[in-house]
């Protein structure tokens, strides 16, 4: 089990079950928060310079409906993620198939449970059907970590936050 932390960002994963846990806690009512993460708007957000960035953010935000992500790296390399929204329950649930154009194998399976809270929301993201690919869930649950401190940041900076 591997467990980070950095900043108000909390990421755990069962390297053995190919699981993560990653939650924070935002300053914005669930329904900004939802919008935040479902919309074209994650092209505004998700990313940094020294990491990646995504450029392009589509969705069918239906059950049934697709999605796909596309970006470019620090080394200006392109990149994509898609796949299928399995269920939408707007403002608090969205759970959707995960491919990367970088990594072969199934899809995982990723959901986002926003609670809300005083002051806000909580956001938490569950990544599972890693299987054996330890390195991958290891990875993936740092950048889950790097990502929620993104969403946050981001909506921090509006006016009232």
């Amino acid at each position: 089990m591997t467990t980070v932390s950095k900043g108000d960002a909390r990421a755990i994963a069962d390297l053995s079950g190919g699981t993560i846990l990653a939650c924070v806690e935002i300053e914005a009512p669930p329904e900004r928060v939802f919008a935040a993460i479902s919309t074209a708007e994650v092209a505004q957000w998700w990313g940094a310079p020294e990491a990646y960035r995504v450029t392009r953010w589509t969705a069918d935000l239906r059950r049934g409906g697709t999605w796909l992500s596309e970006g470019v790296g620090p080394d200006g390399k392109p990149f994509s993620v898609g796949g299928e929204i399995v269920e939408v329950e707007p403002p608090r649930l969205l759970v959707q198939t995960w491919r990367p154009s970088w990594e072969p194998g199934p899809a995982t399976t990723l959901s986002y449970r926003i609670d809300s809270i005083p002051g806000g929301s909580r956001v938490t993201v569950r990544h599972d059907g890693f299987g054996d690919r330890t390195a991958s869930c290891d990875s993936h649950a740092q950048g889950w970590e790097r990502v929620l401190s993104w969403l946050k940041s981001h909506l921090a900076r509006e006016p009232g936050a």
